[in-house]
C-alpha cells in the first residue's frame, strides 16, 4: 500500500503568486509512506533551492516516485496537509487577482496532470487536519503505546495547536487552541522589534542565554495569562506597543545592544512557563508520563531540553521535522492507516529518506567537470583522512549517502570542525554562514561516549536529532570551547555506529587522533541558501565560501586557483525562481534613476541590484550561455570584462545566478534528481515612487 503526503503550495516555482498569510503554504515536502513505513522523504527546498518553498513539490514528488520505482498511477492515496475547507478559503483570496478555480481538489489533481502526466482520480486525493498531521507524525514515530501528544505551531486550518492522546493507532483530541492564542505568533510578533521575521525564531533562542530575563520579566506579564486547567491566553496586540515605548528597536544589519538581549531571554522564559503550564496540567489530568511533539514550537531545543531535565515525563520524543514539512509524513502515515496499514511500534532511529550521491563513477565524474577549481583525491580510508584535516585545523564539508529529512544535517550533509578551539565558533560563522557571531553550533558525539561529556537524565543515552539542548559538564566546557554556548549548554547529537557509520568512522578517527570522541557540526550551507542536497550543490557552497577542504563519497577535495580559462568555460544560468527587473526609483533628492535587480520573490525585499553592464549580460541568456561567449558579446575593455565576472562570482555566492560546467558535461539537475522546468520568466518591469507601474512584459525561454 503506497500512501504520498505533501506539503507547500500551489503554483510552481518559476510562477508568481499574490501573498499569503505567513502560517499558509510553506516548508513544502514529499514523503512516500509503503505499508506504514517511510521509504523516500524530501523537502522541497533542497531541490528548487529556495528556502522554506511555498511553491507546489513537483521535485520533492517525482523523487519520491523515483525512489520506490513507481509511477505516480499506482499511488493509492495522496494526502495534502491541511484541510480542503481551508484550501479554498485560501484560494478565495488568491483570486482576487489571478482566474482560480475555488476548489482546492481540482487545483491538486490538476497540477498532478500536468507535471506528471497523469490522471488523478478524485478518490484517491484527501485533506488532512494540519495539527492532526503534526500529532500523527510524532506519536506514531514515537514507539509509544500511550503518551500525551502537543502539536503546536504559528497556525494551519485556523488553528495553532492541538493537544491530544494517543493511544496505538488513534490520537484523542483533549483541546485545540485558536490562532489568536498562537504560541508561534507570539514569538514571532516579538522578534519583529529585534530585526527578524518569520523563521528566524531560532535565531532568538540562541541570543537569549547572552540576555537577563529578569529586566522586562514584568513587561512580558503583560503579553499572557496562565487559566485554569491548563488554558492560556495570549495578547498579540499588546506586544508591539510595549515594546515601542520600553526598548530601542533593532533594525536588520543594526548591533545587538544588551536591551535586545534581554527582550530575547524574557521571550524564551516566558514560551517557557506557557508551554510548562499546559503540558502540567494535562500530565495530572490524563496520567500519561510520555510526551510526543511536533510543529514549528517544537523546534524550540531550550524548551525541550528543559522540559527533559524536569522530570515532569519518563520519556519525550520530538519529531525531527516538526515544522510543516512534518505535515507531509503525518499526511502519509494517517492514510496508510487508514487503508489498513498503520505504522509499526517501534522509535525512529534515523531520518536519511532523501536523495543519494549516486555511484562512486556519477560522483568522480561530477567532481572532474570542475578539475579547474578541484583538487581530487580519491582515498580508501576517507574517515581518516577527513580526520587527519580537522585534527589540524581545517573546517570541511562532508557529504555522504542520502540526504536527512528536515532542518539539520544530522552528519550526511554537514559542515565539520574541531569543537574544541572557542575561535572556530566565530571563524566559520565568518567564513561560511556570514551570519551574527553569536549562534552557536552543535556538538556530535559517539553515542557511547556522550554521558562522559555531557549531563545526560538518567537512563538516557539517545538523542540522534539535534532537539535538546543538554548541559555540558562543567569539566568538558572549556575543553568543547567551540560548541559549548555561553550559558554551559549544547545542541546535542548523538551518532549510532548501527544507523550513519560513515559518521559514526569519522568522529571515531577524530577521536584516535584526538582522544575527543565529538566534532562541531553544522548545517552544509552559506546564508543565501537550503542544505545542499546534491554533489553539485556540495561543490558550488564549497567554491563559494571560506571552506578548507570538502568530502564526498570517497574523494577528498581542495581548491586549487582557477585560470581566467577555467572561469570563462563555465555556463551561466538563472535559477527558475530567480527575474530579472529594471526598475525606474526616486533617489532621496527626488531625482528619477533607473536601477537593475535581481529578485527571488514577489518584491524589492527579495531583490539584489545589479550593475547594468553585468543585467544585459545576463538578458542575453536563453536557457544557458558560456560564460566566455557572453564576455564576448560585450564591447568593454579586458578591466571592465574582469569587473564582471568579480560580481557575478558575487552574485553566484548569494545564488541569484549559477555558475556550472557546460550540460553536456555535467547536467547538474540531471544528477540531483531534479525534474527539469518548463520554462523561466523573466520579467522587466517599471516602478515609480516605489510602486508597480506599467506593463510589464515577460521573456520566455527554455530553463538551464
Amino acid at each position: 500500500m503506497l500512501c504520498l503526503g505533501v506539503s507547500g503550495g500551489l503554483d510552481r516555482v518559476y510562477e508568481s503568486s499574490p501573498e499569503l498569510p505567513s502560517t499558509f503554504l510553506h516548508d513544502g515536502a514529499a514523503v512516500l509512506v509503503r505499508d506504514g513505513r517511510v521509504i523516500a522523504a524530501v523537502e522541497e527546498e533542497r531541490l528548487n533551492r529556495v528556502k522554506h518553498s511555498n511553491k507546489f513539490p513537483n521535485n520533492a514528488i517525482r523523487y519520491c516516485l523515483s525512489a520506490a520505482g513507481v509511477e505516480l498511477g499506482e499511488i493509492d492515496r495522496i494526502a495534502f496537509y491541511a484541510t480542503e475547507a481551508y484550501c479554498n478559503t485560501m484560494l478565495e483570496r488568491l483570486c482576487v487577482s489571478q482566474p482560480i478555480p475555488l476548489d482546492a481538489k481540482l487545483v491538486l489533481r490538476e497540477l498532478l496532470a500536468r507535471e506528471f502526466g497523469a490522471e488523478v482520480d478524485a478518490s484517491r486525493v484527501s485533506f488532512v487536519n494540519h495539527h492532526e498531521a503534526h500529532a500523527v507524525s510524532a506519536f506514531a514515530m514515537s514507539g509509544f503505546e500511550q503518551s500525551l501528544v502537543f502539536a503546536v505551531d504559528g497556525g494551519g486550518d485556523f488553528l495553532s495547536g492541538l493537544l491530544a492522546v494517543g493511544s496505538g493507532t488513534d490520537i484523542r483530541h483533549l483541546a485545540s487552541f485558536p490562532e489568536h492564542n498562537s504560541l508561534g505568533l507570539f514569538y514571532l510578533e516579538t522578534i519583529r522589534y529585534l530585526g527578524y521575521g518569520l523563521f528566524d525564531e531560532y535565531k532568538v533562542m540562541g541570543l537569549a542565554p547572552y540576555g537577563d530575563p529578569a529586566r522586562y520579566r514584568e513587561l512580558f506579564a503583560q503579553f499572557y495569562e496562565l487559566l485554569d486547567n491548563g488554558g492560556y491566553r495570549v495578547h498579540l496586540d499588546r506586544i508591539g506597543p510595549a515594546l515601542l515605548h520600553s526598548i530601542e528597536i533593532r533594525r536588520k544589519g543594526m548591533p545587538f545592544t544588551q536591551q535586545h538581549q534581554d527582550v530575547s531571554a524574557s521571550l524564551q522564559e516566558a514560551l517557557e512557563r506557557i508551554v510548562f503550564h499546559v503540558l502540567r496540567h494535562h500530565r495530572e489530568a490524563t496520567g500519561m508520563t510520555r510526551l510526543c511533539l511536533a510543529g514549528g514550537v517544537a523546534h524550540n531545543c531550550t524548551v525541550n531540553g528543559k522540559l527533559l531535565y524536569s522530570g515532569l515525563f519518563d520519556d519525550i520524543f520530538v519529531q525531527p521535522a516538526a515544522h510543516d514539512a512534518g505535515c507531509a509524513l503525518g499526511a502519509a502515515l494517517m492514510m496508510s492507516n487508514e487503508l489498513g496499514k498503520p505504522v509499526p511500534r517501534e522509535r525512529l532511529r534515523d531520518v536519511y529518506w532523501g536523495p543519494g550521491l549516486g555511484n562512486e563513477r556519477a560522483i568522480e565524474q561530477e567532481l572532474n567537470a570542475w578539475s579547474g577549481h578541484l583538487d581530487i583525491q580519491r582515498s580508501d580510508d576517507i574517515a581518516g583522512g577527513a580526520a587527519d584535516w580537522m585534527a589540524n585545523g581545517a573546517v570541511i564539508g562532508w557529504v555522504q549517502g542520502r540526504s536527512e529529512f528536515g532542518p539539520r544535517a544530522l552528519g550526511n550533509r554537514s559542515i565539520l570542525a574541531d569543537p574544541r578551539p572557542a575561535e572556530n565558533k566565530g571563524r566559520i560563522n565568518a567564513m561560511v554562514k556570514k551570519r551574527e557571531g553569536y549562534r552557536p553550533f552543535a556538538p556530535s558525539v559517539l553515542e557511547e561516549d556522550a554521558s562522559e561529556f555531557f549531563e545526560l537524565p538518567d537512563g538516557k543515552r539517545e538523542f540522534p536529532f539535534m532537539n535538546f539542548v543538554v548541559r555540558v559538564r562543567e569539566a568538558q566546557r572549556s575543553v568543547l570551547g567551540a560548541i559549548t554556548h555561553i550559558d554551559g549548554t549544547a545542541r546535542l547529537q548523538t551518532v549510532s555506529r548501527e544507523t550513519n557509520p560513515a559518521y559514526w568512522d569519522v568522529i571515531n578517527a577524530f577521536k584516535k587522533r584526538t582522544g575527543i570522541p565529538v566534532l562541531l557540526n553544522t548545517s552544509f550551507n552559506n546564508n543565501a541558501e537550503p542544505i545542499v542536497d546534491s554533489v553539485s550543490d556540495a561543490i558550488a557552497t564549497f567554491l563559494t565560501t571560506d571552506l578548507d577542504g570538502l568530502v564526498v563519497g570517497p574523494f577528498l577535495v581542495k581548491k586549487r586557483a582557477p585560470t581566467r580559462r577555467d572561469w570563462t568555460a563555465l555556463s551561466v544560468s538563472l535559477p527558475p525562481y530567480a527575474s530579472l527587473h529594471r526598475v525606474r526609483s526616486h533617489t532621496a533628492g527626488n531625482r528619477q534613476e533607473t536601477v537593475c535587480e535581481i529578485r527571488t520573490g514577489r518584491s524589492d525585499h527579495d531583490s539584489m541590484r545589479v550593475s547594468h553592464e553585468l543585467f544585459e549580460l545576463l538578458m542575453r541568456i536563453e536557457g544557458e550561455a558560456s560564460l566566455g561567449w557572453l564576455l564576448d558579446t560585450t564591447e568593454s575593455d579586458e578591466a571592465k570584462r574582469e569587473d564582471l565576472v568579480k560580481e557575478l562570482r558575487l552574485v553566484w555566492e548569494q545564488r541569484r545566478v549559477r555558475l556550472h560546467p557546460p550540460r553536456a558535461v555535467c547536467d547538474c539537475n540531471e544528477t540531483q534528481g531534479e525534474a527539469q522546468p518548463e520554462l523561466m520568466s523573466m520579467a522587466m518591469s517599471t516602478r515609480s515612487s516605489g510602486e508597480e507601474a506599467g506593463q510589464r512584459v515577460r521573456l520566455q525561454s527554455a530553463s538551464g
